[in-house]
């Protein structure tokens, strides 16, 4: 039989998923499908290694239980029920009922969803095209980054820093809310290379002994929400004990007498009882921080998915300001690199084309699905979508909402995906999508510098299309009108790359990857930080603190003048005892990847990482099935009793399919979906709940 194969080749790509490394691939391709997947090694962030998961890309992309023909709807919503169409009979409809929608009500009640199922360009962002040329609702991203993004740039001006390689040239490298041996192995490469090389050590910020902190030399474990308050004693120890860098202060940063004054009751003792972090072990972390010049503070994103979240990470980035690290190589605090790459994405998003149609939460589509009119900003009901990279009815919060939003039979959906996910379930019309190795696409690293083409390398699966190909269909037969539904996705590459001056398309494809790390003077704000007065703002104004959204989001007029704990959290009452962070799984991604064997059989089952002595209190043995209940909703799970966690606070790794749990009820029946000040975003790691047995 083997003696039909074609040879094997090996060609280049980029990891498509929604992670900060957007690793450079080389792939092994044999008889029209691909095989084994690697780091490419002369990419000097990826360095040969990848995470498990994609390195058995293969099982995902082969495997049986791929989408490979549209589908209709057959009796009532989410029965499971769907029979086989045409492309054409299924493009037709989807059309009709965009149309009927705009009859009703006009464009805005269509409203097009996608997210990061994947990262290329092209692919994730072209619906937009649509979005504007049609004047539907649009989207406003808010479920990961806003809190994130909006803290950190509230003191910097920008969302860059140092070349996260610098890592390596770090003597002490702090990772802070986020666990990249799970979530960015790549992290992990760069920090170790500086232990081993330098002697570096490595603290790692986090509210359980992660994989990532049980590598750590420095473990600091906190309560969840609470980093603000360990950021301010750190730096009142800063101050205190004559590690701040006055000169450099006077010339960076705004306000700094005034910023010492604020931190003088911010003791260690103070931050002891916030974060239940002994005072010993705070003045002993800061202390490392201010003996080290070349301090390197890796801040992730799990920290910032609380109420209180924009205003921890500023208070986070500060540090380096108040001693002067960002003078030098290996030092400062990295968080996204998104600033650097400077796209034109006018052919690929329409950004040409006028619009004043309303902006709608992403976080809040279940409140929009329900018809609040709060959420939908004053205007019609959303009565048809298209989705398309994402599965909200398993990764939106406040999943008993989204789940009756989309029971509603007055709702049409089609759903554009790889797989049958659990919102492809909830679809009237279900479109097979391909993935990344069967289209052209354009690939930027946030967690690093890096641009990478991916290139299709083999044909779509069965009648699989891609995103491009979608949106321009539907484009014709609803009358839209623009240049970019007439580019190729090579074309819409090669536009971005010569707006950019960054050469062809047919170069890149040559060179494979581009490093455009900006020189030491930029990523290190030698010549000021990106406010007009060049000053590192230590008192930010949240106001101005905001994406591109007019709306308001959160109580901003409440949030603190300085970095501060903000008490805003979620905290632990005597209804609901416990604080719950619902933290990434190291073989899922998002929903991603729970359809794969190699993956399930790693994560086994929904667990509730309890500690001992809380299981206790509560006559919980390990193994047994909990329930789980906020105000929001209940969960089922397996507790796995484990000491790495403060007393009163629980974790549950992953977001499992909700028919995964007992009960069939996922994790995000207990988050909210309010939004986090002051730039959005939904506070995923920010619950109190109660436990009891089943």
């Amino acid at each position: 039989m083997n003696q039909h194969l074609s040879p094997a080749r090996t060609a280049s790509s980029a990891c498509p998923h929604d992670c900060p490394s957007t690793c450079a691939l080389e792939i092994e391709v044999v008889d029209g499908r691909i095989g084994r997947v690697r780091g490419a090694r002369d990419n000097s962030f990826t360095a040969g290694i990848i995470c498990a998961k994609v390195a058995r890309y293969a099982e995902r992309a082969n495997h049986p239980d791929r989408l490979t023909r549209p589908l209709r709807r057959m009796g009532a919503k989410g029965n499971g029920a769907y029979a086989p169409i045409g492309w054409d009979e299924a493009l037709d409809e989807i059309a009709h009922q965009f149309r009927e929608a705009e009859r009703r009500f006009g464009p805005e009640a269509v409203w097009p969803y996608y997210y990061a199922g994947t990262m290329g360009l092209v692919m994730r962002d072209g619906i937009n095209r649509l979005t504007r040329a049609k004047g539907y609702s649009r989207f406003f991203s808010s479920i990961c980054v806003n809190p994130a993004w909006s803290g950190f740039m509230a003191g910097t001006g920008k969302l860059a820093g140092p070349d996260p390689r610098e890592m390596a040239k770090s003597d002490f490298v702090v990772i802070w809310g986020t666990n990249p041996v799970s979530t960015q192995i790549n992290v992990m490469t760069h920090a170790i290379r500086a232990r081993k090389e330098r002697g570096a050590k490595i603290a790692v910020v986090d509210v359980y002994r992660s994989p990532t902190m049980e590598q750590a030399d420095i473990s600091v474990l906190i309560r969840p929400g609470t980093d603000g308050a360990l950021a301010c004693a750190v730096m009142h120890v800063l101050f205190r004990d004559g590690f701040a860098d006055r000169d450099y202060l006077a010339e960076f940063a705004d306000d700094a007498e005034g910023f010492e004054a604020h931190l003088a009751e911010r003791t260690p003792e103070w931050a002891a009882a916030i974060t239940g972090l002994p005072a010993a072990e705070i003045e002993a972390f800061a202390q490392f921080i201010g003996r080290t010049p070349k301090t390197f503070i890796r801040a992730g994103y799990g920290f910032t998915r609380s109420r209180n979240g924009a205003v921890a990470m500023h208070a986070v980035s500060c540090i380096p300001t108040i001693t002067g690290s960002w003078k030098h190589e290996g030092g400062g605090v990295f968080h996204s690199n998104s600033a650097i790459y400077g796209w034109n994405k006018t052919m690929v998003e329409g950004l040409d084309i006028p619009t004043r149609a309303r902006e709608l939460d992403q976080s809040r589509i279940g409140d929009i699905l329900t018809g609040d009119p709060e959420a939908l900003l004053g205007g019609p009901p959303v009565s048809a979508m298209l989705i398309q990279n994402t599965n909200p009815v398993s990764v939106a919060p406040d999943q008993e909402t989204v789940r009756r939003g989309f029971a509603r039979e007055d709702l049409f959906v089609a759903v554009h995906e790889q797989f049958m996910t659990e919102t492809a379930a909830m679809a009237d019309i279900v479109l097979p999508a391909t993935m990344f190795t069967e289209h052209d696409d354009l690939y930027q690293g946030g967690g690093n510098q890096y641009v990478i083409l991916g290139p299709k390398l083999v044909e779509p699966m069965g009648e699989c299309r891609s995103n491009h190909e979608v949106i321009g269909a539907l484009a014709d037969r609803l009358g839209a009108v623009h240049e970019g539904f007439q580019m190729s996705p090579r074309d819409h590459i090669d536009f971005m790359l010569r707006a950019a001056g960054r050469g062809t398309v047919e170069a890149l494809e040559e060179a494979r990857f581009l490093d455009i790390q900006p020189d030491f003077a930029t990523a290190h704000y030698e010549k000021g930080f990106n406010w007009p007065d060049g000053k590192f703002r230590l008192k930010p104004d949240w106001a101005r603190s905001r994406f591109s959204s007019p709306a308001k989001f959160g109580p901003v007029e409440d949030m603190p003048a300085w970095p501060d704990h903000w008490a805003v959290i979620e905290e632990a009452t005597a209804e609901y005892p416990f604080r719950l962070v619902t933290a990434p799984a190291r073989s899922f991604l998002n929903s991603t990847f729970t359809e794969t064997e190699g993956s399930l059989v790693r994560e086994k089952r929904p667990e509730l990482l309890l500690h001992p002595e809380d299981a206790a209190a509560l006559e919980i043995g390990d193994g047994d099935l909990v329930v789980v209940t906020s105000a929001r909703g209940q969960v089922q799970l397996h507790a796995r009793l484990f000491d790495g966690l403060r007393r009163g606070v629980v974790v549950a790794e992953s977001i499992w399919p909700n028919r995964a749990h007992e009960g069939g009820r996922g994790i995000n029946s207990l988050t909210g979906a309010d939004p986090v000040a002051p730039a959005g975003g939904a506070a995923l790691h920010d619950n109190r709940v109660r436990i009891g047995r089943v």
